[in-house]
């Protein structure tokens, strides 16, 4: 491969990924599906507008299956790329620049995914392939690479503890969902990451990297029976494999307050409860209520109550997080320390008056209207389609997803969000964090 084509090829992936990152239609795509012999199920989308070619293989193998090692499944995939074979960490990475291929991991409550992003050439694309299999499906896990990981894991999860909003978010889980796989903090604890050894990493790959496990997306300037092809390379690389467990059953939030003191002028408040799972009947009634409620920004009711006209805090947020079981539904905000409770109360009211009344007529039109004519720029690149198509496929959504957003944000009523606000909502079993100075806020309460 000679050198001009190389500086070429990076030339035009950063081009891509800047200028040209948004796909030239703007239509929706029409979604094909199968399983490969080995049991994966691809979703796949033709985008031959960009000569791109998008993958992410997806596993039931997040946080949620990390055990008693908060932290594992994070430091799995963080590791895959260190290594492969007899390919150094330094040996991967050039491999993917030369090719102008970029690799990716990430892990969530979950679900994890590995992802490729590389050129269609069809040279290029395929030594990137055989990168990406080897190196989500036979990494090498090296000592020194291991080390190093958890000794930044361990740094990271010290910074964390000085940061109000990580300690609010952990915190909060931690009461919502208590002995729940859900309370463990995806990165991990200080103590379960110092637990964490080699040969643990070493079997959650073997146990949750497999072919029964596995959703694969692909997304791109490729046909149908290239994608067949590259799906059954994947498969043919990855262990069969067989059935995981099943997480246990979320149990309903109940009412607690929490107050952790620490040294700032600004308190960080988290309140929510137990919400609904993925794929929930009620969603879209939830979505486009909470849009008004609190996901709307400056047009939303909390918004305009907690910081126009009371000037209480500079943002506040709410909204639902569907998982594979029940997920949480959350309000946020940042206020002085001397205001926690009037934040709070304001907060608590608004959301109250809104579970008994719900949105006005004008409130839920101007809210769809604003969904409808957001969602074609969620769609609007190859990463969003790959990343819908991900969460199509493990969350078992029907394929015609995409087609039936705005039809579905269209059919909802007043009384739908009223009846699955009132349904689902009950701020007696609300759990409340703030952290701040534990001491001015007692004053203050």
């Amino acid at each position: 491969m000679i050198y001009s084509k190389l500086k070429i090829i990076r030339l035009l992936v950063l081009f891509l990924s800047t200028s040209l990152f948004t796909s030239v239609s703007h239509a929706l795509p029409d979604i094909n599906t199968w399983h490969t012999k080995n049991g994966i199920k691809v979703l796949y989308v033709n985008a031959p507008e960009l000569p791109i070619i998008d993958i992410a293989l997806n596993f039931d193998a997040g946080s949620a299956r990390d055990g008693d090692m908060p932290g594992l499944s994070s430091m799995v995939h963080a590791l895959m790329d260190k290594g492969t074979g007899k390919l150094s960490a330094d040996d991967v990475a050039s491999r993917f620049e030369d090719v102008g291929a970029q690799f990716g991991v990430s892990v969530d409550l979950d679900r994890s995914s590995a992802t490729l992003r590389s050129l269609s050439d069809k040279e290029l694309f395929d030594n990137a392939l055989d990168l990406y299999i080897n190196v989500v499906t036979q990494p090498s896990f090296p000592k020194q690479d291991f080390d190093r990981e958890k000794k930044r894991l361990l740094i990271s999860l010290e910074d964390s503890d000085q940061r109000p909003g990580s300690i609010v978010s952990r915190t909060f889980y931690q009461a919502l969902y208590q002995q729940h796989p859900y309370a463990q903090p995806s990165i991990g604890t200080k103590e379960s990451v110092k637990n964490i050894s080699l040969k643990n990493i070493k079997q959650f790959h073997t146990t949750y990297i497999d072919s029964s496990n596995a959703v694969l997306a692909i997304v791109g300037d490729l046909s149908r029976d290239q994608a067949e092809a590259i799906a059954n390379n994947i498969g043919q690389a990855l262990p069969q494999g067989g059935q995981r467990g099943k997480l246990t059953e979320v149990q309903s939030s109940s009412l607690e307050t929490k107050l952790i003191d620490f040294p700032s002028q600004q308190a960080h408040v988290r309140m929510g409860q137990i919400g609904i799972e993925r794929g929930n009947p009620d969603y879209f009634d939830l979505y486009v209520g909470n849009h008004v409620l609190g996901g709307g920004g400056f047009t939303s009711r909390l918004m305009k109550e907690v910081r126009s006209n009371r000037g209480l805090s500079y943002s506040v947020y709410s909204y639902f997080l569907p998982y594979q079981q029940p997920g949480p539904f959350m309000l946020g905000l940042q206020t002085r320390v001397d205001q926690v409770t009037e934040a709070i109360e304001v907060s608590q009211k608004v959301l109250a008056d809104f579970i008994e009344q719900g949105p006005t007529q004008e409130e839920l039109t101007l809210s769809k209207q604003n969904i409808m004519n957001g969602f074609p720029l969620r769609v609007d690149s190859n990463k969003d389609i790959l990343g819908y198509l991900s969460l199509i496929g493990y969350y078992d959504l029907t394929l015609s997803y995409l087609n039936d957003f705005r039809n579905n944000i269209e059919q909802v009523t007043l009384d739908g969000v009223k009846q699955a606000f009132r349904k689902h909502m009950d701020l007696d079993s609300f759990v409340t964090v703030v952290v701040g100075s534990e001491q001015t806020a007692k004053e203050d309460a």
